[in-house]
């Protein structure tokens, strides 16, 4: 078993591993528990009630936190024309076609940390699939990043869009922010996307959807969420 170190022993101290907490206490224990010496990062793990092996209860897809990540997030673009020049003034970091395809294939180039693809280049783009892909960074419609709108889909990334996607084991790890945020904006951050995640929910999908609801900050323990409270308090949002 992995030995914890001891500001990790002392924070775990601070958490009552039995007990559901609510959203904002939840938050604030997060901050309470993030010893580290750099500004950590806040994390949800929500495992669903789904089974990922089947097409129709894949969960995926993309929100704008209202205050960001709290990273800048380096972007490319893969277009031709003027979407080349509208990629530019909305801020891209890489803009480029065939040549950047190149790039990756040969020289194994994957300086950023997001990929848009006009609907026009997924042909070309299709080449480094097996290269994009393992990785979550293979432009895709679902997300938003596979679209004529470049301006908006790379103004939106920049602002803070993130993606989030179910995996083997059913669970969706999302970043909401930074602890030095504040509870308010990461209670913020945090409901927007947990309204998505909820809105989001396959028609296949049978039982209790929201199974778990795990807070943590980077080096810092997890702390449970009461997910039937925030399912209550988003229906009720919506009615």
């Amino acid at each position: 078993m992995k030995k914890r170190g001891k500001r990790y022993q002392e924070s775990s101290k601070l958490v009552d591993r039995t007990r559901l907490y609510d959203p904002v206490e939840a938050i604030e224990l997060v901050q309470e528990t993030a010893k580290a010496k750099f500004d950590e990062t806040v994390e949800v793990a929500v495992r669903l009630g789904v089974d990922p092996r089947h097409a129709d209860q894949q969960v995926r897809g993309a929100v704008v936190l209202p205050h960001g990540t709290g990273r800048t997030r380096k972007v490319v673009v893969f277009a031709k024309g003027e979407k080349l020049k509208e990629a530019e003034e909305a801020g891209a970091d890489f803009v480029g076609g065939e040549e950047l395809v190149q790039k990756i294939q040969n020289e194994g180039w994957l300086d950023f940390d997001v990929a848009v693809a006009t609907p026009d280049m997924m042909g070309v783009v299709g080449r480094i699939g097996r290269i994009l892909g393992p990785k979550g960074l293979m432009p895709n419609p679902k997300s938003g990043t596979v679209t004529f709108e470049v301006e908006k889909a790379v103004k939106e990334i920049k602002a803070g869009k993130v993606e989030y996607r179910v995996d083997k084991s059913s669970i969706v790890h999302v970043p909401i922010g930074k602890i030095s945020f504040g509870t308010e904006k990461l209670l913020e951050n945090f409901a927007t996307l947990m309204e998505e995640i909820i809105r989001a929910k396959p028609a296949a999908a049978k039982g209790r959807y929201l199974r778990s609801v795990v807070l943590s900050s980077t080096m810092g323990p997890g702390i449970k969420v009461n997910p039937q409270q925030l399912m209550d308090k988003i229906v009720s949002k919506k009615d």
